[in-house]
């Protein structure tokens, strides 16, 4: 096992580019594929890219929303307070891998926004308190929480199956959360993730000789707000309003009403506006003061640049991979030497490998659902298994694709090349669970 996880990790430092060069090299790829296995032509192909670059934009903003208004909201003295107390109980490095392994599957399974950022930092707070921890596994085994989103709570392609009016309500119609998220097949599989994935990592810790640890001080950035010293009789009135906690006080209390509404309304369906709408005006709250608010946010914004530059250049891709007829030709080749014993595994590992180049979960079913439904219904086999198939496909290889990661990783202060290597070893194991999951169950 250890020369197994070696040999992954200098594989994965030695050949992984930079996630930037990640996603030129797949549009290169891609746009070569399309060009030999559909009619597509060169112009057309450049088209589908340019057309479909700026498709993700809102969702772009709530990933750096994501990803600020949580790491905001952590450094507020309070929830750095909470998670350090949380931190203090592992004693072992070994303790310290399993407890975030737990800790992000189930953040991730209640909400994969949430999931992603909790994660990580809560991995940097175990950093900064257990001795010896290899820093690299630790953040991997933070964001490997995130293969189970699609099986849970923030599940896009079960949430929109079961909402009336979706685009496939024709052919599946609406189909509750109870063939699906918690349908029995489903429940077994993120069990039995739950105790392989904190096993899996804890096996992957290198030898003493070849833990990387983190200097500490680098954990000590600018995390740590300390509010100016000021005289009472210098503030001017501006400096009055930037330091007042009656603001910062009223202004989270409206956010916490409009929430307390919503709930009233919806319940606890959490999508991605609601918990950025949570982490944003939590924060508010808990730095006390609007000064305090925006020095955290300065701090936070500085890891989405990653985020901002490379997600339009996933959304070209999605762009070729859907208007060319690509990701529906792939999935046609999967379902056409399927059997009705093997079909939602093949669906699985089809979702899988799409995913690689739509790297959304809504868009890839959106792109996928009209394949796989009308296969599943010409071969009598389940329709709400098909498409659950299909959600853990694209949850599964988010393990090596750095898409997804960026958060973790702007948090973190790695590159995916640093992860990877663990993430490489847990994508096997878990395609392994899940692939007999839909055999068996």
């Amino acid at each position: 096992m250890k020369i197994l996880i070696s040999l992954s990790n200098r594989l994965m430092q030695r050949y992984l580019p930079d996630p930037f060069l990640f996603v030129i090299i797949l549009t290169f790829f891609v746009a070569g594929l399309s060009l030999v296995l559909t009619d597509s032509t060169p112009i057309q192909v450049v088209e589908y890219w340019g057309g479909g670059f700026w498709s993700l934009l809102a969702f772009t903003m709530q990933m750096v929303l994501v990803l600020v208004t949580g790491h905001t909201l952590a450094s507020s003295p309070i929830f750095k307070k909470g998670l350090g107390s949380l931190a203090s109980i592992p004693k072992t490095p070994g303790q310290a891998i399993v407890l975030v392994s737990i800790v992000s599957l189930l953040a991730c399974w209640i909400n994969w926004g949430f999931g992603l950022v909790i994660g990580a930092l809560f991995a940097r707070e175990l950093a900064n308190k257990v001795d010896g921890v290899d820093y690299r596994l630790l953040i991997a085994s933070a964001y490997s929480g995130f293969l189970v989103w699609h099986g849970g709570l923030s599940g896009s392609v079960p949430l929109t199956i079961a909402t009336p009016e979706h685009f496939s309500e024709n052919l599946i119609g609406i189909v509750p959360t109870s063939e699906t998220i918690f349908s029995a097949y489903n429940l077994v599989i993120v069990a039995a993730l739950f105790v392989v994935i904190p096993l899996m990592n804890r096996l992957m810790m290198p030898a003493k000789d070849q833990t990387i640890t983190i200097d500490r001080s680098l954990l000590e950035d600018a995390d740590s707000l300390q509010a100016a010293a000021v005289e009472a009789d210098a503030l001017t009135p501006a400096d009055r309003l930037e330091n007042s906690r009656l603001l910062s006080m009223v202004t989270g209390a409206l956010g916490l009403c409009f929430l307390a509404l919503y709930v009233r309304e919806n319940g606890w369906n959490l999508n991605l506006d609601i918990v950025n709408f949570i982490f944003l005006f939590l924060g508010i709250l808990l730095h006390g003061t609007p000064r305090r608010f925006l020095e955290a946010v300065g701090n936070a914004v500085k890891g989405s640049s990653g985020i901002i530059i490379q997600f339009p250049f996933y959304a070209g891709l999605m762009g070729i991979m859907v208007s060319s007829g690509l990701a529906t030709a792939l999935s046609e080749a999967f379902v056409s030497i399927s059997t009705d014993s093997t079909f939602h595994v093949l669906v699985f590992w089809s979702a899988g490998l799409v995913n690689f180049f739509v790297p959304s979960g809504g868009g890839q079913w959106a792109v996928q659902a009209p394949v796989m439904l009308e296969a599943a219904q010409s071969m009598d086999v389940s329709m709400a298994k098909t498409a659950m198939a299909v959600a853990w496909g694209d949850a599964w290889t988010n393990m090596i694709q750095p898409f997804w990661a960026l958060p973790a990783l702007a948090i973190a202060g790695l590159k995916a090349k640093d992860i990877m290597g663990f993430c490489l070893i847990i994508l096997f194991v878990s395609g392994a669970v899940i692939s007999l999951g839909f055999l068996l169950l």
